[in-house]
């Protein structure tokens, strides 16, 4: 099982932007020093919160600063752009990445971002799938462009001019294309069955309960087998909030301090969920009453917490549960106490994931 970073982020909104903007990047240079395998960014406008407005702009910040981790936008609110852009913008930075790059791409998640842009009515997931199929056709060809869609076109005709390399579109350092991924938050998601489709990495978000990540890859494998796609595991992410202390009861104090790290990251998104009258995907299990819903269950139930051994266990047994799966993607939150919290970061690396995949090797050997 390999180790990689997940950050929308979330912040406490009173705390200066330009401080929690400069813990993240301190944040993913830890975890490419300590061997964290990929780093997944978020995309938001309307939040003081979540306030990386742009992951390839902050991915791009970090390049020279890093050594071997690899770039993931999680994700790219497709709905939001013109294809053209995206398709330009995300070649560009896969040159700059030198391939270390994954294009996580999405319908968008943020509400006020949904209203900002005017997507809130709109079939988000149906220009998710028109804007990646511009995208890929602008890759795959050169011009004259004639593309015609539902939501966008793209035409460059009359200024095609090839001796100055007038119309060309920059094509991706990976060929085809970087991979593609999709994120899913709801159970037997629609997402996940198109990313099964099309053969594109599935990421399972964080905070929702084990019943519904299970399901994912069950939706998935299901999608690739009808598309007639071989199915790894290996390719599934699956994100959760993770935080290692010495001992278990000092980990579980900092888990449930009211007001802290994690009971503000669990407190602002059972809020948005509240709001928006969507409480359901997110229960503990598949058949709790949704009115009965706190943001401490969220908190309570959606987090790996304990001493080194302790965590070792509890991941093996969410495996056992879900099913095998190739990276699990950590959740950076804000840090309230940043040597206690870079510290976390260096138990699971170095302590934790070694026995997690030396019980994974003696499991197989057994087999």
């Amino acid at each position: 099982m390999k180790l990689g970073l997940f950050m929308m982020p979330i912040h406490n909104c009173q705390r200066d932007y330009h401080t929690t903007l400069m813990e993240d990047v301190e944040a993913v240079v830890h975890a490419d020093r300590l061997g964290y395998s990929e780093v997944w960014v978020g995309e938001h406008y309307a939040s003081a919160s979540e306030q990386i407005t742009s992951p390839l702009l902050f991915l791009s910040n970090l390049l020279p600063q890093t050594e071997q981790i690899v770039c993931a936008t999680g994700v790219i609110c497709l709905p939001q752009y013109h294809p053209a852009l995206t398709a330009g913008q995300i070649a560009m930075f896969d040159h700059l990445a030198k391939g270390r790059f994954i294009a996580g791409v999405g319908p968008g998640g943020l509400p006020p971002d949904f209203e900002m842009f005017g997507t809130m009515d709109a079939d988000r997931n149906a220009m998710m799938v028109e804007g990646i199929d511009i995208m890929l056709e602008i890759w795959a060809n050169d011009p004259p462009y004639d593309i015609k869609g539902k939501y966008w076109n793209v035409t460059v005709k009359d200024w095609v001019h090839d001796d100055i390399g007038l119309g060309r579109m920059c094509k991706p350092y990976q060929q085809p294309h970087p991979p593609l991924a999709i994120s899913a938050m709801s159970p037997y998601s629609g997402s996940i069955k198109f990313a099964g489709a099309r053969g594109y990495i599935p990421i399972s978000a964080n905070f929702i309960g084990t019943w519904s990540v299970k399901s994912h890859w069950e939706t998935y494998a299901e999608a690739a087998a009808k598309a007639g796609h071989a199915t790894d595991p290996e390719i599934w992410r699956v994100a959760r909030n993770v935080f290692v202390d010495e001992t278990d009861a000092a980990a579980e104090q900092f888990v449930k301090a009211s007001g802290d790290s994690t009971d503000w990251y669990f407190e602002y998104l059972y809020k948005i969920f509240e709001r928006g009258d969507m409480k359901a995907p997110f229960v503990v299990h598949r058949d709790d009453d949704p009115a009965d819903f706190r943001h401490t269950d969220l908190r309570d139930n959606y987090v790996i917490h304990g001493s080194p051994d302790t965590v070792v266990e509890k991941l093996l047994a969410l495996r056992e549960e879900i099913g095998h799966f190739g990276t699990l993607v950590a959740t950076n939150q804000d840090w309230t106490d940043k040597p206690r919290m870079k510290r976390s970061m260096e138990l699971l690396a170095r302590e934790v994931m070694p026995k997690v995949n030396a019980a994974i090797g003696a499991q197989h050997a057994a087999e």
